[in-house]
């Protein structure tokens, strides 16, 4: 049985309230809109890890942890360090010179190819390396699924498509849904486990869930690396993108035929193959090293203080790059001043109600998430509290602006049994779950929360959903998605955002005083660590 239940009753009738109450703007709301529009303006450069911008971020946030009387969680400090390589990455006459059995190309950089290395030389010089097409570049023995098997890509160059088979057949991995494997990240990582000195992903708009402009965005002039005693070893020499058009010529300039190749890539009759086709480029590299930091404060429990509840958002995002209509500065109003705004007032919530949680809260604001959460996974890798007494994580990310909906989006419903805790939520507020599955988006492998799941901690991700109590508001995410047009606007509609912070709140609140410790459910490809 759980103890002392009033704290749980408090907590929902204060989230009902915060429904079904039609005020202007409530505090919370100002507090929350008062983060996003100060950490997305134009004073804080964009929030680029490893730049002055950093410091004036983290300051910002750790005052604000300070101020709401969190507890410092590392040794006194709310900082974490997190080393990590800052890479521009140039190519010599910014281009790639191909030679096939059929003729030779030239590649031209970010038009064409959009390639970083992420190894400490200052040089890396590839001569005359021989492609090999790959198909998806998938090795997954859950799925009987090698495209590694039989071919030899050691000191070599792979061409991997984006996202995994089940996009073109549904009998295939988990159908449309993304798995791990349809994850550029995850190719990046296959390639260098197999051996390969470099990797180009083929970009598609439609698999990719994204067109060339958000490569070319998102790895412009600096990329970051957690810095590693093995950086030779667990990194390839150089990883990237090319255009499907280029993939395609590379092909049919060895002399095969990129349409064949491409359909049987996502048959069970896929077969990598070497192509007689070469590349040569020379890769310039300015690294500067450095420590980033995450930002960590607490508070403290009752009768389960030592067991913890994680809320998380990444507070970087790109920093100062290429001008788009005059303007440099890509500020991440949405991605993700919006998440750490979130994560401000969720535990501004905690701070103010009068019964304290029975597990602690962990408030975690991450570095280099846009980097390929960099800075969750070393988190994961250096945790500050124990994983196994981490119940759950609960993440933001992205989060404004919102309407208000008549229900919630639960992702991978019955991954958890934290699910039911959701599911009381909702109920006070008089919303309706909807389970919602993760698109050819891959969504669920692509935020901070991912690096807690495959650690083992159990995570729930629950939002607004489609049934508008009002009317459909335009999202003006997808437009302005890594540009600098992410700029905070007084006119958002944040009302659909603060009921799913005051539902992530109750839903933490009553793991927090709940006896028994969320737990996988037995089918989930997840498991706690043992």
């Amino acid at each position: 049985m759980k103890k002392n239940i009033m704290p749980l009753l408090v907590a929902i009738l204060l989230l009902h309230n915060a429904y079904s109450q039609n005020k202007p703007i409530s505090a919370d709301e100002q507090y929350f809109r008062n983060h996003i529009k100060e950490l997305a303006s134009d004073e804080f450069g964009g929030r680029k890890p490893l730049t002055e911008s950093e410091v004036k971020t983290i300051n910002y946030i750790a005052d604000e942890f300070s101020a709401l009387g969190l507890t410092p969680v590392n040794n006194g400090s709310y900082f974490q360090a997190v080393p990590l390589i800052d890479v521009v990455t140039k190519t010599e006459n910014n281009q790639i010179q191909i030679k096939a059995a059929n003729g030779s190309c030239e590649l031209a950089a970010q038009t064409d190819f959009v390639i970083w290395s992420p190894q400490t030389e200052d040089v890396i010089e590839v001569d005359n390396s021989q492609f090999v097409f790959v198909g998806f570049g998938i090795n997954a023995p859950e799925y009987a699924w090698n495209d590694y098997e039989g071919i030899d890509v050691k000191g070599k160059i792979v061409l991997a498509l984006v996202n995994d088979p089940g996009y073109y057949d549904s009998n295939l991995f988990e159908g449309e849904k993304m798995t791990y494997y349809g994850r550029w990240i995850y190719k990046f990582e296959e390639a260098a486990r197999q051996g390969a000195l470099g990797v180009l992903v083929v970009h598609d708009a439609k698999p990719a869930s994204y067109g060339w402009d958000v490569v070319q965005n998102s790895w412009q002039g600096h990329n970051l690396e957690v810095l590693s005693d093995n950086q030779k070893t667990e990194q390839v020499q150089f990883k990237g993108w090319i255009t499907g058009s280029k993939a395609k010529e590379i092909l049919e300039l060895s002399g095969e035929n990129y349409d064949k190749m491409f359909e049987k890539a996502h048959t069970k009759e896929s077969k990598s193959i070497q192509l007689d086709a070469f590349a040569s480029v020379k890769l310039i590299n300015e690294v500067k090293e450095g420590n980033s930091y995450n930002v960590a404060g607490i508070l403290l429990g009752t009768d389960l203080k030592d067991e913890f509840i994680v809320y998380s958002a990444h507070w970087d995002h790109l920093g100062i790059g290429e001008s788009v209509d005059g303007d440099s500065i890509y500020n991440g109003a949405i991605d993700n001043a919006s998440g750490v705004a979130g994560l401000l007032t969720t535990a501004k919530r905690f701070v103010e109600q009068r019964v304290p949680p029975r597990r602690s809260i962990l408030f975690l604001s991450v570095t280099a998430e846009e980097a390929v959460l960099l800075g969750s996974q070393y988190y994961v890798d250096n945790p500050l509290v124990p994983l196994e007494k981490t119940a759950v994580n609960i993440n933001f990310e992205s989060i404004a602006p919102r309407p208000k909906t008549y229900n919630v989006f639960l992702y991978t419903p019955g991954y958890t049994d934290a699910d039911k805790a959701v599911c009381s939520a909702a109920a006070a507020q008089g919303r309706n779950i909807v389970d919602a599955y993760f698109n050819t988006s891959g969504g669920y492998y692509r935020s901070d929360h991912f690096s807690f799941v495959k650690a083992g901690i159990p995570t729930i991700i629950a939002k607004g959903g489609n049934d508008y109590v009002y009317k459909q508001s335009t999202t003006t995410h997808a437009k302005n998605y890594h540009k600098p047009s992410d700029e905070y606007d007084e006119n958002w509609d944040v009302t659909g955002t603060m009921d799913d912070l005051y539902l992530n709140y109750a839903v933490g609140y009553l793991i927090a005083n709940d006896d028994k410790m969320p737990e996988w459910d037995e089918k989930s490809p997840y498991q706690r660590k043992k």
